[in-house]
């Protein structure tokens, strides 16, 4: 007998066990493991194909929270990523959906057509969290929150956070809010990359305010990509400008076989360093994947936790390698 229509789909047998962490708004909790739909719908018809069919197997494997943006494929990924939640035959109770305001979309009645914009390609009424992709310093913080927090009381969404704040720009936005709080900020966070998520951790633990860390693997290098001579895509390239200076490229990739060795010692995936590294810091993690493999092999590392001194001796040799 067919399933209700309403009805979750179980997740595939061996899908790991993803946490949840609270929020303070919203009333739903938050998933520490999650798939970010930046490359969705944002190269050519093959790469949609994939990658539509990457997230169909990440929700049947179990995962369900999902970020996009308004921007991500100039509307394409929203609009895919609300057709594949619509075939997927889980409930949106189950669901945990996150799209983003353009940088360019900050003034108040763009906002606002940002959010009915997004909400009508992802056919829904509503998403969980809305987040403001990046601070504009030609638009007022307050403009844009008092916009969100209208939408929010409209019930356009069920928490608003923001994403690449600073602590400065955190408080400020806050402030803003009269009936809500932040509850989210996304920041880049890895081994390698921490300037951003520790420069915010602290204040977010003390206000209740999640870290969502993206680009947890660094562009790969942390699931042992470009260890051995292949060299980045030029997809890579093209995006990860820092990353690609001669000189920190190679630093990082010497110090990355070096957590290699200590994963191979401890018999787990290398990506389950990287990955438990972010959760024991507080973190929920947003990981990228182009092909269904790839998720499988996110939930592979996610479902080895390595023990602390294995984390330890990562995070040891990656910030030899930031200071070198």
């Amino acid at each position: 007998m067919p399933r209700k229509k309403d009805a979750p789909a179980a997740p595939k047998a061996g899908a790991p066990a993803i946490g949840t962490v609270p929020l303070k708004v919203g009333g739903k909790p938050h998933p520490e493991l999650g798939l970010g739909l930046w490359s969705l719908g944002r190269w050519e018809r093959d790469d949609e194909t994939r990658t539509r069919a990457t997230a169909d197997h990440a929700l049947s494997r179990g995962v369900r929270w999902f970020d996009t943006a308004e921007v991500y494929g100039t509307g394409r990924s929203e609009r895919l990523l609300g057709d594949v939640l619509a075939r997927g035959n889980v409930a949106p109770k189950e669901l945990f959906v996150t799209t983003k305001v353009s940088w360019e979309h900050l003034r108040a009645a763009q906002v606002r057509a940002a959010v009915v914009g997004s909400l009508q390609k992802l056919a829904r009424t509503s998403v969980d969290l809305i987040l403001v992709h990046a601070p504009d310093r030609r638009v007022p913080i307050a403009e844009t929150m008092g916009a969100l927090e209208a939408l929010w009381k409209e019930g356009k969404m069920g928490a608003i956070g923001v994403s690449n704040f600073s602590v400065e720009q955190l408080a400020e936005a806050r402030a803003a809010l009269h009936e809500t709080d932040i509850v989210v900020n996304q920041v880049v966070y890895n081994l390698f990359d921490r300037e951003d998520g520790d420069g915010v951790s602290e204040y977010c633990r003390k206000n209740g305010i999640v870290v969502e860390a993206y680009t947890p693997l660094m562009r790969g290098i942390l699931a042992g990509r470009y260890l051995d001579g292949t060299p980045p895509s030029p997809e890579v390239r093209r995006f990860a400008h820092d990353l690609m200076d001669p000189n920190r490229y190679r630093t990082i990739v010497a110090a990355a076989r070096e957590i290699r060795q200590v994963a191979t010692e401890a018999k787990v995936p290398m990506a389950s360093i990287a990955l438990h590294w972010l959760r024991r810091r507080g973190a929920a993690v947003l990981f990228g994947a182009s092909r269904p493999e790839q998720v499988d092999e996110i939930l592979e590392a996610w479902g080895h936790r390595p023990s602390d001194a294995v984390l330890d001796r990562a995070e040891a040799i990656a910030q030899g390698a930031t200071r070198a």
